[in-house]
C-alpha cells in the first residue's frame, strides 16, 4: 500500500486513527519481558537527557508520582494526589541550560503534508463530554479575571476547529481563530471576525498585531507543533503584556501526527515539555501545570493545563 493510500484510510476511519496514548505505550512499561524492560530503561535514559529527572509516569525512577500516589484511599484523595503530582513538575522543573529538544524529538511516523491530512473536515469532538465540561469551566474561571462592564476579553484560539470549548456566558470584544481546515473554522460560533488557515508546522506566524490579545488558547493540539518554540515566540508577541497563554492537552491524540518526544512519553513528562516550550521562548513569567482531569479519575479522559503569562 502506497503512503497516499495509506493516509486516506486512516482519513476515512471512523475514529480517525485518534488514540489514547496510555493504551499505545502499555506493553512499552509492562515488567513481563526482557525486551519490555529494556525498552523502558532506553526510555529512562532518554528522560535523563532531556532533563525531565525521571517524572515521567513511566519511569522507574518516578518520585514524583510514588509521592503522590501512596495512601491514595479513595477517588477524592487519587484525584488530588494527581492534581500535586502534576502541579509539582513545574514547582522545580530544573530546566537544563539550553533547549533539549532536536530536530528527531519533533518528528513525526507521518511526515506527509498536513494541509493533506486535514484536508476532510473532522466535525467530531477530540476528547468526551467530561473533559470538555473540565475545559470549559477552567476557562470561564480565567476568561473572567479580565472581564469587566467596559471591556470584555480578547481570544485567540489557534490550531482551532469548529468547537472552541469556550464558555457560553463570557462574551468577547473580540474572538479570533486559526487552524488547518476553512470548513471547520466556519462552523466555530464563537468566532467574531472569519478566521485564518494558517499550517503552523510549515509557517510559525500568526497573522495579528503586536499585543492584541488577553488570552491565547491552543485546545489538545500543542502535541502536533513541529515547531514548538517559535510558535511560542509568536504567542508572546500576540500578547498584551500580562496576557495569558492556555496550553491544554489529554492523553489522546492522531498518533501519526504527534510528535516523537510527545508519543514517547506520559502525562507529566507532558507537562515538563510544554513548560520548556513556554521557558525557552522567554518573555513568559514561569509556566504553571494543573490537573483539571473530571471527577472521579479514571471514568472519563484526563485533562491537563499548562499556563503562562506574558512578562509585563
Amino acid at each position: 500500500m502506497t503512503t497516499t493510500m495509506m493516509m486516506k484510510s486512516v482519513v476515512a476511519s471512523s475514529d480517525y486513527n485518534y488514540y489514547r496514548l496510555n493504551v499505545a505505550k502499555a506493553s512499552t512499561t509492562s515488567n513481563n519481558s526482557g525486551s519490555s524492560k529494556t525498552n523502558n530503561n532506553k526510555l529512562d535514559r532518554r528522560r535523563t537527557m532531556l532533563g525531565l529527572f525521571g517524572v515521567g509516569v513511566s519511569s522507574s525512577n518516578n518520585k514524583i508520582a510514588k509521592k503522590f500516589s501512596a495512601n491514595a484511599s479513595s477517588s477524592q484523595q487519587q484525584k488530588e494526589n494527581a492534581e500535586n503530582a502534576i502541579a509539582q513538575v513545574l514547582k522545580d522543573p530544573q530546566w537544563p541550560p539550553v533547549y533539549p529538544f532536536t530536530t528527531k524529538d519533533m518528528g513525526r511516523y507521518d511526515e506527509s503534508s498536513d494541509a493533506f491530512f486535514y484536508e476532510q473536515p473532522r466535525l467530531v469532538k477530540h476528547i468526551d463530554d467530561q473533559a470538555i465540561d473540565a475545559l470549559t469551566k477552567y476557562y470561564s474561571e480565567v476568561f473572567k479575571t479580565v472581564e469587566d462592564d467596559d471591556e470584555k476579553p480578547k481570544v485567540l484560539d489557534i490550531c482551532s476547529s469548529w468547537i472552541s470549548h469556550y464558555p457560553e456566558d463570557v462574551k468577547f470584544s473580540r474572538c479570533a481563530g486559526t487552524g488547518m481546515n476553512e470548513e471547520e473554522l466556519l462552523k466555530n460560533p464563537r468566532f467574531t471576525e472569519k478566521p485564518t488557515v494558517v499550517d503552523l508546522n510549515e509557517t510559525p506566524k500568526l497573522p495579528y498585531e503586536d499585543d492584541s490579545f488577553d488570552f491565547v488558547t491552543n485546545a489538545v493540539s500543542v502535541d502536533y507543533l513541529t515547531k514548538p518554540l517559535e510558535v511560542m515566540q509568536e504567542v508572546r508577541r500576540v500578547l498584551k503584556p500580562g496576557g495569558r497563554a492556555i496550553m491544554s492537552f489529554s492523553n489522546r491524540c492522531f498518533p501519526t501526527k504527534a510528535v516523537s518526544i510527545w508519543t514517547a512519553t506520559g502525562d507529566l513528562d507532558h507537562i515538563w515539555i510544554v513548560g520548556a516550550y513556554f521557558h525557552f521562548a522567554t518573555g513568559f513569567d514561569a509556566p504553571e501545570g494543573i490537573d483539571i482531569s473530571p471527577n472521579p479519575p479514571g471514568k472519563s479522559d484526563p485533562m491537563y493545563v499548562v499556563t503562562a503569562t506574558k512578562s509585563a
